[in-house]
């Protein structure tokens, strides 16, 4: 598997839910992982226990994406801030189009423009090695909402990993955009 697969995988799992106690096991102990995200991440898995960092983690995910606002596109640049449904939904009428199926029965997200969903949509085109259609999604869809949703979080954000992953997104995402500029 690519290293952008990986990468996507790894977002939809983070953005999916609750982090529970073998992810933040899994995390701190991938020291590249932390090194990636940054030193403040880095030092915050290194000097708290597991259990700190899973209840600091539950409660800073539910603040920012239960309570707050919800990571889903339609929410984000609907002013009606609904959630629309079927192919009126420009996200799953483009799945639709590249032949991507979601069995939402199958996830506890019930919005297909969730950014885990949307996530694991380009892990799936990354693993396929579809450069094209990966490129119209991110300028369609990832890039236009997720990067200033994600400038807006960070600030919002109460622990270091919440921070360093948003940044660590922004400048994944521009940089998957920029390196499937030449693609044609």
């Amino acid at each position: 598997m690519n290293n952008s697969a990986i990468i996507y995988a790894t977002l939809s799992r983070i953005f999916s839910d609750l982090l529970d106690e073998q992810t933040i096991f899994d995390i701190k102990n991938n020291s590249a992982f932390l090194e990636l995200l940054g030193e403040s991440t880095k030092l915050y898995f290194e000097n708290n226990s597991i259990k700190k960092i899973v209840e600091d983690l539950n409660v800073d995910f539910t603040s920012m994406f239960l309570l707050n606002t919800q990571p889903i596109e339609s929410f984000i640049l609907d002013a009606k801030q609904e959630a629309l449904v079927g192919l009126q939904n420009p996200v799953m009428e483009f799945y639709f189009r590249n032949g991507f199926e979601i069995d939402m029965n199958q996830t506890e997200i019930l919005a297909p423009d969730h950014i885990a969903i949307e996530f694991g949509f380009m892990q799936t085109l990354a693993f396929r090695g579809e450069l094209l259609t990966a490129r119209d999604f991110l300028d369609r869809h990832l890039i236009k909402w997720v990067v200033p949703y994600l400038i807006g979080m960070k600030a919002m954000a109460g622990t270091p990993f919440y921070r360093d992953i948003f940044s660590f997104t922004i400048e994944f995402l521009l940089a998957e955009r920029e390196n499937l500029e030449g693609i044609s």
